[in-house]
C-alpha cells in the first residue's frame, strides 16, 4: 500500500464547522493523531481509528513535534491510513507546512484538507467583517510567538490599512499594543479580543490599541483567544456573544 498522511483542519472549534472532506478523512482513518485544540465532538466521524493525543499548547507540557514527525512516519510506512488532525487550518500557524515537507523528504505522499481558521470564524460570530468596502481592504494574519523570539515589523503592520488578526497574543497585550502605536496606528484604533472562537463557550471583549491590557485583565481574557485590530472591530457587536468596551468595564 501507498504511504500517506492526510493533513486535516478540524476548524476553530464548532464540529458542523468541518468540511465534507475533513469527515471523508476521518471516515476512513485508522491512526489520528490528534491536536490539543481539536474539539472532540469530531471524532464521531472515525469510529474505527486509533486516536492519539499529540497536544501542543503554550505554557503546558506538550508533545515534542520530533516524537509527532516520527509518529506519522510509522504508521504511513506500515500502510495505515494517517490522519493529523489539527485544530483550525493546518497551514495557519499550524506546523503543516512543515509536516509536509518532512513527510515529503522521506518519500510519504501528504494530502491537505483545509479547515476554517479561528480568526475567520471569531470575527465572523462577533459580526466582525475582516474586510469591508471603504473600510478595509485586506486583512493580515499575524502570530505574537515566533519560535526564535524574532520581532515582526509592527511599523509595517501598522501602517499597511489592513485589519490585524493577531494569533498568540494574549500573553503580549502590552507589547503589541506599545508597537502598534509607536508605528504609528492611533491609539483609539477599535480592538476585540475574541477568546474560544466558534464554541458555544466564546466570550469577546471590546477595547481600542491604547486600553486594550487593561481590559482584557478585567475581562480576564484567557487562551486560545484572537485579536482584531482595526476599523473593522468597532462595527455593531453581535447579541451572541458577551461584548465589554473600555467605558462599560470602567
Amino acid at each position: 500500500m501507498s504511504a500517506k498522511v492526510w493533513l486535516v483542519g478540524a476548524g476553530p472549534g464548532d464540529p458542523e464547522l468541518l468540511t465534507l472532506k475533513a469527515v471523508r478523512a476521518l471516515g476512513e482513518a485508522e491512526v489520528v493523531l490528534m491536536d490539543d485544540l481539536v474539539n472532540s465532538a469530531v471524532l464521531e466521524h472515525c469510529p474505527k481509528a486509533r486516536v492519539i493525543p499529540v497536544g501542543k499548547r503554550g505554557g503546558c507540557r506538550s508533545t515534542p513535534q520530533a516524537f509527532i514527525h516520527r509518529l506519522m512516519l510509522r504508521y504511513a510506512r506500515q500502510g495505515r491510513c494517517v490522519v493529523r488532525l489539527k485544530g483550525g487550518d493546518p497551514y495557519i500557524f499550524g506546523r503543516g507546512g512543515e509536516e509536509a515537507q518532512w513527510l515529503k523528504e522521506r518519500g510519504i505522499e501528504v494530502e491537505l484538507v483545509n479547515g476554517i481558521t479561528a480568526g475567520l470564524a471569531g470575527a465572523t460570530r462577533c459580526d466582525i467583517p475582516l474586510t469591508l468596502r471603504g473600510v478595509a481592504r485586506g486583512v493580515t494574519l499575524v502570530t505574537a510567538h515566533t519560535q526564535d523570539d524574532s520581532r515582526l515589523n509592527w511599523q509595517a503592520l501598522a501602517q499597511g490599512g489592513t485589519t490585524l488578526v493577531i494569533y498568540m497574543g494574549v500573553a503580549k497585550l502590552a507589547e503589541i499594543g506599545a508597537q502598534l502605536r509607536e508605528g504609528g496606528m492611533a491609539a483609539d484604533t477599535p480592538v476585540a479580543m475574541i477568546e474560544n472562537a466558534s464554541l458555544p463557550e466564546q466570550r469577546e471583549c471590546r477595547s481600542d490599541l491604547l486600553n486594550m491590557e487593561q481590559d482584557a485583565q478585567r475581562f480576564m481574557l484567557k487562551s486560545p483567544a484572537i485579536l482584531v485590530i482595526g476599523a473593522v472591530a468597532g462595527t455593531a457587536t453581535s447579541t451572541a456573544v458577551t461584548a465589554m468596551t473600555s467605558m462599560q468595564l470602567a
